[in-house]
């Protein structure tokens, strides 16, 4: 089963290093990885291109800025995947996130499956 991570992308260019390589990392390996650039001003949509030419898994849209809920939906018209997952552009996720979300979905035969926040501080270096 594919997951599409939608990711909606405005003026975040610190982050999303760490954000993307997190996804990257992921024990699960079937992603398709949707980077919306919501018309950032910064190297935001410069940096998605980047990883778009490193791995395949990754699609970039560029679009004018209309805020997160039009970004998101802007992905969601681009997936293919069997599930959709959204990450924020600022975050980043623990290495078997999105496993453990897929197998909840199969062991408890649900459509929908969620989990916590770890809040941490911006500078905090943790393996996720």
């Amino acid at each position: 089963m594919m997951v599409s991570v939608i990711i909606p992308i405005y003026n975040r260019q610190e982050y999303l290093a760490r954000c993307f390589d997190s996804i990257i990392n992921q024990t699960e390996s079937d992603l398709e990885i949707i980077l919306v650039d919501d018309g950032s001003a910064d190297d935001s949509g410069k940096i998605c291109d980047a990883y778009a030419k490193k791995d395949k898994r990754f699609k970039v849209i560029h679009k004018e800025n209309g805020g997160v809920s039009s970004a998101r939906n802007s992905g969601i018209d681009m997936m293919s995947g069997d599930y959709c997952c959204f990450v924020d552009s600022d975050d980043y996720i623990f290495v078997n996130y999105i496993s453990v979300l897929l197998s909840n979905l199969k062991s408890y035969c649900c459509d929908i499956s969620v989990c916590r926040l770890s809040k941490t501080d911006a500078g905090d270096n943790s393996n996720r």
